[in-house]
């Protein structure tokens, strides 16, 4: 399995994999694209063998093609992995980057390379960081190639995310992604952070970012953001602000109960009520919110990628078995993709032990 989809990079950046479907492009794109990059890719994990073939000879006659190659990143980026589909996937990736290094697909995670990936990456690792390399000295101006080549590095090399991160904010001070990328990228060191002291201190410089950011931010993208921010504040130790994030969140999700996004709304706003509510010394209370996480139907997210487990290790910590089994059986009616896994976890806990939850306790 590739790096780039390993289960924890899809934690930790779950709620990125939902903001491009709103997000107001960037850059130049091909007069064919209808719709944001990300639902292409989505859709091309879905085609036939044969219509990645049409897709490949179209793009020799009309290269300008980025739908035909966002449905291509898609469809490579499914296992069953093969040196040969690595290679097309690394050669749609350095196109990319070499044509157009501002667009919107230029910075999604299927266009990332890791090093330590298999296939020979490690090689294509360095040649797609060189080509970024180049395109950000040709393009020092321009916010969009900055902000995706700090995406291309943001797992791998976070020294160099930083620094285009802030050359960036330097260059577009009131551009609204700028702030939204530091924030991610303080959200992605505070998932590696050793001790309760750091995260709370990237905790609250993500929180800065974000509330920074929100003003400027439309209706529409508002959600993510606050389902970032109730986080935010509560690794930052500041219960108000989360609880008032989380509730913000079900209160728009009551709003627009047939909203594809109505799941997480839900979900994350009662994990995050629960985690301040423990923390206020409100187990029952904590207990309830965590039930009420798992009683939803789902949501594209969830069912990939399945439940937040945050909120059910303190439970586990504080000996409520009972709840937390009730709630991955709740779980295990929308995460089909993870049945193994939910059954394994209830029968550690049914034995007395505390699962390895792993990615699922990443965001």
């Amino acid at each position: 399995m590739r790096t780039f989809r390993f289960s924890a990079y899809l934690g930790i950046l779950l709620s990125l994999c939902a903001v491009p479907f709103l997000n107001a492009r960037g850059g130049s794109q091909s007069q064919e694209q209808a719709q944001p990059p990300i639902v292409e890719v989505e859709s091309g994990r879905s085609i036939t063998e044969h219509d990645a073939k049409v897709l490949e000879e179209g793009l020799v006659k009309n290269p300008e093609n980025l739908v035909a190659r966002e449905k291509l990143l898609g469809y490579y980026s499914n296992p069953p992995d093969s040196p040969e589909i690595e290679k097309k996937r690394e050669a749609q990736i350095f196109w990319l980057i070499e044509h157009h290094p501002e667009a919107d697909v230029s910075g999604l995670g299927e266009a990332w390379i890791m090093p330590d990936s298999s296939h020979g990456s490690v090689d294509a690792y360095q040649h797609a960081k060189e080509l970024w390399l180049q395109q950000v000295e040709k393009h020092a101006s321009d916010v969009h190639v900055i902000l995706n080549a700090s995406q291309f590095f943001l797992l791998p090399d976070h020294e160099e995310t930083s620094e285009l991160l802030q050359k960036a904010l330097e260059i577009a001070p009131t551009n609204v992604e700028v702030p939204s990328k530091e924030a991610q990228y303080y959200e992605l060191e505070r998932s590696g952070a050793r001790s309760d002291e750091k995260r709370k201190e990237l905790s609250e410089k993500a929180l800065a970012f974000r509330e920074r950011a929100l003003p400027s931010t439309g209706a529409d993208e508002r959600v993510y953001a606050i389902e970032e921010m109730a986080t935010d504040a509560l690794e930052a130790g500041d219960l108000a602000r989360a609880e008032q994030y989380a509730n913000e969140l079900l209160k728009d999700a009551q709003d627009d109960k047939s909203g594809w996004n109505y799941g997480n709304e839900i979900h994350k706003g009662n994990v995050v009520l629960g985690r301040v509510a423990l923390r206020r010394g409100d187990v029952e209370g904590a207990k309830q919110h965590l039930l009420a996480a798992g009683d939803v139907s789902g949501s594209p997210q969830l069912d990939s990628f399945g439940p937040n487990m945050t909120l059910a290790k303190e439970l586990l910590e504080k000996g409520e078995r009972e709840t937390v089994i009730a709630y991955l059986q709740a779980c295990a009616k929308f995460w089909k993709m993870g049945r193994e896994d939910v059954q394994n976890w209830i029968a550690t806990i049914k034995g007395g032990g505390t699962p390895e939850f792993g990615g699922n306790l990443s965001y």
